[in-house]
Formats: C-alpha cells, structure tokens, sequence
C-alpha cells in the first residue's frame, strides 16, 4: 500500500482485486482512522459456518472475507448506514431473492446481493432507493471499500472531523482542482436521484464525499485531523453546517 495519506493515491487503479481492497482497509484504518485492525475485529470461522448452515449456501469468498477481516469493527462499519453482523444476514424476497447486509439508519433503505449471483466469488451488490432495488457496484469487494469509507466519515462526527455542506457551483472548479478524484465507480445515492451520482476526492489527510449533480451538490468532508478539516474548509469556503 502507497505511503502518505492520501486516499485517491492508495486506490489509483481501482480496486483491483479483493486482496487489494483488503489492503486497502487495512491501511486505512491504520493511517486513517488510527487503531489498526486485530484479529478480533472480524467474525470466526465457526460463526460464518454456523451463518451459512442457517442460509443454506456458502457466502461469497468477498462477503466472507470482509466480515472475517473487520466485521465487528463499528468504526468502519457501523456509524450511519450500519453492516449488519453477520448473524443479520438474511434473505428477501426482492429481485427474485436478496441476501440483505446492510441498512440506512432509519430503516429507508437497504444494501444487498441478488441471489442469482452469490455463488460468485466476488458478485455484484444492489441498493433499495427511492426508484426501487438499483444496481450499487459491480463488486462486493468494491462495495467493501466504500462502506469503510462512508462509515468513517460520518463517524469522524463525533471526534470533530466531519463537516458538510451545500457546494455552490462556483467553488465545484476548486474542488476538482484541488482535490484528485478517488477511483471508485459512481454510485448511486438511495434518498433520490438529484442526489446521485455518488463520487469520491482527496487529498493528503483529506477526504470528500461528492453527492448529486450540478445545481444539487452536497459534500461531505472528513479531515484526518482538526487541522486538516480546517484546511479543506478554507479551499472550499461555502455554507459548511458545522
């Protein structure tokens, strides 16, 4: 994993690979959140056993691995939009058949794998949004990535390293000038469509979370440090909430 602490430096390529986005959180969560991950930060053997017994079918070699990696970590994946334990898992009857995995805070909205794939090692994942079940990423490993992301950043909240606004058109140059855009795919954001599509950017200790298009932009930002979030409050002087 590349040096430094810049997000969009340590995804440049994508994720390519499930050991790549394993990687990458392990990286994370060091450089970035500051607690690297342990052993018991993710779900046994005989748990994910004992889940799959229950279901019927084995899971996904990237749903294993992410939930066996850092699975219990609520840091990195319980802060807004909450991963469910792995004893949570369970099926739906959408799109044929779901195995559901993650939901918004309030119940609006959930993350899931379309049964039709999950004999895939690394299969594609789906979001209920405001148009019905729509297509998420195209990787569950992917998907792993930007759940540790999103729950990082709005769990920074309460340490006083989140922050978010309304961008106004004016300062959208600013932002792709100083912030390179991180390579994840865009994906869709649940509450509505004017807030799609979802896209990420950073720069050294800094990370943004791009919502909507043009005319409907909200950002959220998380500084790795108090000075940080400062630093990216003044490249991008708008509204900001807190």
């Amino acid at each position: 994993m590349p040096h430094g602490l810049d997000v969009s430096v340590a995804l440049r390529g994508g994720v390519r690979t499930r050991a790549h986005a394993w990687d990458f959180v392990r990286w994370f969560a060091d450089a970035w959140v500051g607690r690297p991950l342990e052993p018991e930060d993710g779900f046994g053997e005989a748990e994910l056993v004992a889940v799959e017994d229950e279901l019927g079918f084995r899971l996904p070699a990237a749903l294993r691995e992410g939930y066996a990696l850092f699975g219990r970590r609520a840091d990195l994946t319980r802060q807004q939009d909450p991963l469910l334990p792995v004893t949570g898992l369970h099926v739906d009857d959408a799109l044929g058949g779901v195995l559901v995995l993650r939901h918004e805070n309030q119940g609006c909205a959930q993350w899931a794998i379309p049964l039709a794939g999950i004999d895939q090692d690394d299969p594609p994942v789906v979001v209920e949004s405001c148009d019905g079940w729509v297509p998420f990423l195209d990787r569950m490993s992917v998907a792993w990535v930007e759940l540790a992301l999103s729950e990082s950043l709005f769990g920074a909240d309460d340490l006083g390293l989140y922050d978010a606004c309304e961008l106004p058109d004016a300062l959208l140059p600013g932002l792709r000038e100083r912030y390179a855009r991180v390579d994840l795919p865009d994906h869709p954001m649940w509450a509505s469509g004017a807030d799609s599509p979802v896209r990420w950017y950073a720069a050294p200790g800094r990370l943004v979370r791009r919502d909507g298009v043009r005319d409907h932009t909200w950002i959220h930002a998380r500084g790795r440090t108090a000075a940080d979030l400062e630093t990216l409050r003044r490249d991008l002087p708008g509204p900001w909430v807190r």
